[in-house]
């Protein structure tokens, strides 16, 4: 008897579509049949800022939610989206192989942000992106903007905007790679912690499921996000200021090491803190654990902006709300 085919969960936006069709392909050749099944997220709702309606959490927990209840065997989320702790009665059996971390510029004319004038306007909703872009020192104007990747695309061939700054990976997973005018250095702009890695989440106690799943985990993707992850959490209970993080697995003088950098800065770019440290790819949660302690003490937490009474209508993302418990960005669909 042929085994049923496996419940795929996914966002109905065109980004998450696009990477759990990829995930599906990857399942298929594995010899397993799979069908999508579209799960509508409050966030997917709501035009309101994510700072007002729980954070990136609300695109996740409508997923959770239908594993639990068995309405869906898997669901693939964008990484950065994942809350830092765990699921009870799930796991993350696979985390493939990311795709390329950075962040990226599109602009009119073709434009660099070297290239962009004083004053020019220059849309994220992502408070890190902010705090990194205020701290390159280029005069420019970074505003708010929220919608999908159409949409903010969009508001710079429309003028509105003279550039946007997105996840270089979901503009690939949409083919849209050629909109892009300057993929951003890290040494300019951090990314996300797990930005442009997906994982693959379903019930710990599908352990036929688990196994299958396994096959498309990629270690050394594996290694770098979950000390990425785990500086991000370890930070959470004393700094809200927005963060960055990017590990790589480098060759060593004995092999393999783990290199992490790291980012906290204030939204207005008036300070920053950059710190790395070199690890094996074994210790890396230790890593993470590790450098965030030296970030804090090296003052991270005075680096939070104070709340701002303009926050209490929602009318713009707040510092705080780039590191709770949730990785410190927009989910793919505002990627």
């Amino acid at each position: 008897m042929t085994d049923p085919a496996l419940r795929l969960g996914t966002r109905r936006s065109a980004l998450a579509v696009a990477q759990s069709t990829r995930v599906a392909d990857a399942i298929r050749a594995l010899g397993r049949d799979v069908e999508l099944v579209i799960v509508v997220t409050q966030g997917d709702l709501s035009d309101a800022p994510l700072t007002s309606i729980g954070g990136t959490g609300v695109f996740v927990s409508a997923l959770r939610a239908a594993l639990h209840e068995d309405e869906i065997d898997l669901a693939v989320h964008s990484l950065k989206d994942l809350p830092t702790q765990l699921e009870p009665g799930l796991t993350l059996a696979a985390i493939p192989s990311r795709e390329d971390p950075r962040d990226a510029l599109v602009a009119r004319d073709g434009l660099t942000l070297g290239e962009l004038p004083a004053g020019a306007r220059v849309g994220t909703g992502s408070p890190r992106r902010e705090a990194q872009l205020n701290a390159l020192g280029l005069g420019l104007s970074v505003v708010p903007v929220r919608g999908n990747v159409d949409t903010r695309v969009g508001k710079v061939t429309s003028g509105e905007l003279d550039g946007v700054v997105l996840a270089r990976a979901g503009l690939g997973r949409l083919d849209r790679l050629a909109d892009i005018t300057e993929t951003l250095d890290p040494l300019q702009c951090l990314p996300a912690p797990g930005q442009g890695a997906l994982a693959i989440e379903c019930r710990a106690v599908d352990g036929d499921l688990v196994q299958l799943l396994g096959a498309l985990d990629d270690a050394d993707t594996r290694a770098c996000v979950t000390a990425e992850r785990s500086l991000l959490a370890a930070l959470e209970a004393g700094c809200s200021a927005p963060v960055g993080a990017l590990a790589e697995v480098v060759e060593g003088v004995a092999g393999d090491e783990l290199s992490l950098r790291s980012f906290v800065g204030s939204v207005d770019g008036s300070a920053e803190l950059r710190r790395s440290i070199v690890g094996t790819v074994e210790e890396a949660s230790a890593l993470g654990i590790r450098l965030a302690r030296l970030l804090l003490d090296d003052g991270a937490a005075d680096l939070a902006r104070p709340p701002d009474p303009a926050q209490a209508d929602g009318s713009a993302p707040s510092a705080a709300a780039d590191v709770q418990h949730t990785a410190p960005d927009l989910p793919e669909q505002h990627t």
